[in-house]
């Protein structure tokens, strides 16, 4: 036992994940644990008692928290729930959640530039939809139509309106520079996007009156010209543009706000969170789809699986397209390079050999197969294979699947590095291409994985998810965070071609917490032809694309994950199409055998490395991603394999992806900023 007057106790490690388990310390049971109690100042201690260890409980009155640490209140870390029990773990937080002086202050809040006073707290977070995430600070609030942000900002969430709280609202609440008005406030850019997709006319810079359920009218006239919430696309693309949406259980004038002085847990602990995740570069739409089959009980909709199958129908003939046009080249090539030999060989006389001078080569393909390839290169020349098919696309699938086998197409197919336009997938469609031209045809997982695009516009698209565990690996899982299930997670992904237009839509995404980058390592050696003519190396695209996010002003301070794909394919290629062959990778030279480098080693390993020419290359592209985004903004990039087409691969990207936004939010509670980091790729998600 210890001698009198000592005692010890353990420090809650709040950390970063740790890859091996903690010892387990059995919690001590305070009841037997004498406690110090108050006494009067004139009742002396009894002589004969012995001296005691005191143990002086912490209560959660005596640790008023930062505003910073808001979020922190009520969650329980893993070394809490692992020397607690679930019951008590909920006990401990509930008494932090409920303790005075955690809870939000009248003075504190400033509404449209007036504070709070108590009683207007009250109706503020009694009402049927309250503020989420209520902090100290100063906000706007429009008590006609609901909407509510902080000073400066565009809207955060509509709440219940016609509430009779702070003063009133100022034209420049939201810093708005459109010129637009509603309901006497400035709006955003952001707005006005959504007023242009709801089919608002904004031209002329009209001011507008909105009501509650959204119907609007401008200044001065009495007739309702629509109503704002109607067309589905507006709630579709609002949360994307991180806008709010009404809420069906918005207040109406004249309810009774709910008292919630005696509310067990404050309001802004129970409003569900949405951390944005942005999810751009190459092959994200099988990332985005892959999120969809894992954490969505109906991935996709009549209407989407619809649109894919009338997506791969199409894509076939596009394939198929691209096939005939490339035959066509080689056939010529073929044909110029015998004539060529034959005027050139001087033994000939002027006379060529007749298997040399005529024109059937490897890529001739028979009169009535060549009749359906003219005819199939005539339409996309004029631009309506669209309107073809996929409409015919069952009365020409059995033509279409013997031009497919046919050995000069197959031949041009061996020569697909040269048709930069042929996707990787042409192949798995091309085989099924019967079978994907039935009326009663049904997509399977796979189909929908390897598709082109999502929709058919392939413009912007998100899916929401949550997942109440967390886990480094898959061999061992902690016990539910509680404050875990009320977190979800939006990934929004962005066509790159809407990258290219001075990256428009990078500003509406100021509130992402984590930008996922994903580069194919495939692309060192792949090209393609510009909108001037110019050819283009897709990796050098690439970096660019990067750069340009990396230093756009939204994403200053923002973390970023780098998630490199299709490496199966690199593996496939490196051994007969060299590194070096991008600019940027010149200075590629890896310590590997002669064997090796001439592709005949069977093994495949370095020398001296242990690692194969794939992985290393897969990692000097990582270690070159990482130089480029730590030169340009001094800050630190996290890289993780993935293959796309493998479920756990992507759940364990995504999920990392959580680790890294949860290790960032706790930096500040354990103290300094500064990590142990490595040049290393991640091997989170092999």
């Amino acid at each position: 036992m210890a001698a009198a007057g000592e005692y010890s106790f353990a420090a809650e490690y709040d950390g970063p994940p740790l890859p091996y388990s903690l010892p387990r310390a059995i919690p001590l049971d305070l009841s037997r644990i004498p406690l110090a109690s108050l006494s009067s100042p004139t009742s002396p201690p009894p002589p004969t008692a012995p001296p005691l260890p005191v143990v002086r409980p912490l209560t959660p009155s005596s640790l008023c928290s930062a505003e910073s640490k808001r979020d922190s209140l009520g969650r329980g870390s893993r070394v809490l729930r692992r020397l607690l029990s679930a019951t008590e773990v909920e006990l401990v937080m509930r008494s932090e959640r409920e303790c005075a002086a955690n809870q939000l202050r009248p003075e504190d809040v400033y509404v449209n530039g007036t504070k709070l006073s108590p009683e207007e707290l009250v109706m503020l977070q009694g009402c049927q939809c309250p503020p989420s995430k209520l902090r100290p600070g100063f906000y706007w609030y429009d008590k006609v139509s609901g909407f509510w942000g902080k000073e400066g900002h565009k809207p955060h969430c509509i709440i219940s309106p016609n509430l009779n709280v702070g003063g009133a609202l100022d034209q420049k609440a939201s810093n708005g520079n459109t010129g637009i008005l509603i309901n006497g406030r400035e709006i955003t850019k952001s707005e006005l996007q959504m007023l242009k997709l709801a089919g608002v006319q904004c031209a002329g810079k009209p001011h507008f009156w909105v009501n509650a359920d959204g119907t609007y009218q401008e200044e001065g006239q009495k007739t309702v010209k629509g109503k704002i919430w109607d067309k589905p696309i507006v709630k579709l693309l609002s949360p994307v543009l991180s806008l709010p949406t009404p809420n069906k259980a918005n207040n109406q004038c004249g309810e009774e706000p709910v008292n919630v002085v005696n509310r067990p847990i404050p309001d802004y602990l129970e409003q569900r969170t949405i951390q944005k995740l942005l999810l751009v570069g190459s092959g994200t739409n099988t990332i985005l789809k892959q999120a969809k089959f894992l954490y969505k009980s109906r991935p996709f909709s009549v209407e989407e699986c619809e649109d894919l199958r009338l997506i791969i129908q199409s894509n076939i003939y596009n394939y198929l397209g691209i096939l005939l046009e490339g035959r066509e080249r080689f056939e010529e090539e073929a044909i110029a390079d015998r004539r060529t030999t034959c005027q050139s060989d001087p033994s000939s006389s002027g006379h060529c050999e007749p298997e040399l001078c005529n024109d059937i080569t490897e890529y001739y393909i028979a009169p009535r197969l060549k009749a359906f390839s003219d005819w199939i290169l005539k339409a996309m020349a004029i631009g309506n294979l669209e309107d073809i098919f996929p409409a015919a696309s069952r009365e020409y699938a059995p033509m279409v699947e013997e031009l497919w086998k046919d050995p000069a197409i197959q031949a041009t197919y061996n020569r697909r590095s040269e048709l930069p336009f042929l996707p990787s997938a042409a192949s798995y469609f091309l085989d099924k291409a019967v079978d994907i031209s039935r009326t009663e045809y049904e997509l399977s997982d796979m189909d929908i994985l390897y598709a082109d695009g999502i929709t058919s516009s392939d413009g912007l698209a998100s899916t929401d998810f949550s997942f109440p565990q967390l886990a480094l690996d898959g061999r061992g899982f902690d016990e539910p965070d509680p404050q875990d299930t009320l977190l979800r997670y939006q990934l929004i992904r962005i066509n790159n071609k809407g990258l290219h237009e001075n990256c428009k839509w990078l500003q509406m995404f100021d509130d992402v917490r984590l930008v996922i980058f994903c580069v194919a390592v495939s692309d060192y050696d792949e090209y393609y032809e510009d909108a001037n003519g110019n050819v283009v190396n897709k990796m050098m695209e690439t970096r660019q694309l990067f750069e340009s996010i990396a230093l756009h002003p939204i994403f200053e301070q923002m973390d970023f994950l780098l998630l490199l794909t299709k490496f199966d394919i690199l593996e496939q290629k490196i051994g007969k199409s060299p590194l070096t062959s991008c600019d940027w990778f010149s200075d590629f030279t890896p310590l590997v055998s002669r064997n090796l480098i001439n592709g005949t080693s069977k093994s495949s390993r370095g020398s001296s490395t242990g690692s194969t020419l794939a992985q290393m290359a897969g990692h000097y592209i990582a270690v070159k991603f990482k130089s480029v985004f730590q030169s340009f903004t001094e800050r630190k990039l996290y890289v993780s394999y993935v293959n796309a087409l493998d479920q756990e691969s992507v759940r364990s990207a995504i999920r990392y992806g959580r680790e890294i936004i949860k290790w960032e939010d706790e930096k500040p509670v354990f103290g300094s900023s500064e990590t142990t980091y490595s040049e290393e790729p991640s091997s989170y998600s092999h």
